[in-house]
């Protein structure tokens, strides 16, 4: 074991969280969204992690799509990361946490991982802290540990997991694990008091996981294994290879090892805890006012009470309402009870079986790059107008499109702007044309966000038509 016994934390970061639509949705999802405070969900958790007495720095897994949102989210709060690793393809918890727990272990295969998803809200005290140093002692003897949450509620939104006999570390052996139960079975396993909600953390020794997953998941185990092993470094990141952990069965954690082993334990958390996993629940964690109603946004209440308010871009007012739900993003809006607000998982199923409606469950209109990112105004038949934000010394890539041109208005900072062998410096109210199938490329050299209108014209306007010449991300 390593000689302080630090931890190495596992962050999940490839969900894609659909029942907080429309706000999160698979290019950019809850766990990268400011829900409760003026950090995302991830970034909370990165700091959480920030005690170098207790914690290595953190591993990251996550998708391609969502490498930069990762790489830049932990550098805006000050967080170095150990690695980014990414996974060709979804393959569910078991190859995930197997993958980054190898990778965790090359250095020491005795060491100590803390696995812990990225878009729950947790309070770190007295409590959390406690239920940690027990799951520690427990590692440290060879147990494979599950945080169970100490339910309040006879939930029907969690699994459960039900504590056997005692054991010396302030844990208890896990009997077994609970799909998701109906209101009457909940109820029940409330009122035995030996039932607790499943959290989806974990903390255990590398090598004792790696060895029940040889003995009790080898498929998934021996692609995760040469997925790392044929890993490639992608400038920040590890790319785990494709075509090995392609092979790994698609399943969770909980399925492939903890409901097969015999060295699970559970440390009973008593802790702050959610999953935020419904528009409920943000209500409920959220700072709500005295009409019991939470807000974000341009809002205005009036005799309302109960509800969850929230707005990106439009002004929301409510009147005579309780127990409402009104989520507003910039191209959709969802209103609903509350009370029943668990059901949006199924509408956004509804929405994705729709060609027409589709893309909402996809997309946002704003669309986030490394340098920034853009937002469509309008569109129409060979033309579309989108506003450009670009962040203080980031530049585009060095590219050119085959059928489309451009106009640059610049609205605030600014602008370096190379086109083909020529540079030009505009400011506030000034613009430029880029011609069809000019090599073009765009700066902030300035130290305030870079802000302009472009408008294309041609005959195809897709994002696919761009020739990148040159990319400081990576990007083909």
């Amino acid at each position: 074991m390593n000689e302080k016994n630090l931890i190495t934390p596992i962050i999940l970061a490839g969900g894609k969280g659909i029942r907080l639509w429309p706000i999160s949705r698979s290019s950019r999802p809850k766990q990268f969204l400011p829900l409760t405070g003026d950090l995302s969900l991830f970034q909370q958790s990165l700091l959480r992690l920030k005690d170098k007495k207790t914690y290595n720095a953190p591993i990251v897994i996550t998708n391609n799509d969502y490498r930069f949102l990762v790489a830049e989210q932990a550098l805006e709060c000050g967080v170095d990361l150990a690695a980014i690793l990414l996974e060709p393809v979804a393959r569910n918890t078991g190859p995930a946490i197997t993958a980054a727990t190898i990778l965790a272990g090359k250095n020491n295969k005795h060491q100590l991982v803390h696995i812990l998803p990225s878009d729950h809200d947790i309070t770190v005290d007295d409590a959390y802290l406690k239920a940690l140093q027990s799951a520690k002692t427990a590692a440290l003897n060879s147990r494979l540990v599950t945080f169970g949450i100490i339910p309040n509620k006879p939930a029907i939104g969690f699994g459960y997991i039900e504590a056997g006999e005692k054991e010396a570390w302030h844990t208890y052996v896990v009997s077994r694990f609970v799909e998701k139960p109906d209101l009457a079975s909940a109820k029940q396993m409330l009122a035995s008091g030996n039932y607790y909600w499943n959290s989806g953390m974990f903390l255990f020794a590398a090598d004792i996981f790696l060895n029940e997953s040889k003995k009790l998941a080898p498929k998934i185990f021996d692609a995760a294994n040469i997925a790392v092993r044929n890993a490639k470094n992608d400038l920040d990141f590890i790319r785990l290879d494709k075509e090995a952990f392609t092979k790994s069965p698609n399943i969770s954690v909980d399925y492939a090892i903890f409901e097969k082993t015999s060295l699970a334990s559970l440390v009973p958390s008593p802790i702050i805890w959610s999953d935020l996993g419904s528009w409920d629940a943000v209500w409920k964690n959220g700072k709500r006012d005295k009409n019991e109603n939470f807000m974000r946004g341009k809002t205005n209440l009036r005799n309302t009470k109960n509800s969850l308010i929230i707005s990106e871009k439009y002004h929301i007012t409510v009147d005579g309402l309780d127990d409402v739900v009104v989520i507003a993003s910039e191209d959709a809006i969802y209103v609903g009870s509350l009370s029943k607000a668990q059901n949006v998982g199924a509408l956004v199923k509804q929405l994705e079986a729709d060609p027409k409606t589709a893309d909402l469950t996809q997309v946002h209109k704003t669309t986030y790059r490394p340098w920034g990112g853009y937002c469509s105004i309008e569109s129409g038949e060979r033309f579309q107008v989108k506003r450009l934000f670009v962040k203080s010394g980031k530049r585009l890539s060095l590219q050119k499109h085959h059928h489309r041109s451009e106009h640059w208005v610049i609205v605030r900072g600014t602008a370096e702007v190379q086109i083909d062998e020529k540079t030009f410096v505009l400011r506030e109210n000034e613009s430029i044309y880029i011609p069809q199938g000019s090599i073009h490329r765009l700066y902030n050299p300035g130290k305030i966000l870079l802000e302009l209108i472009e408008v294309q014209t041609g005959s195809y306007l897709g994002e696919d038509d761009i020739i990148r010449i040159k990319d400081e991300c990576g990007r083909e």
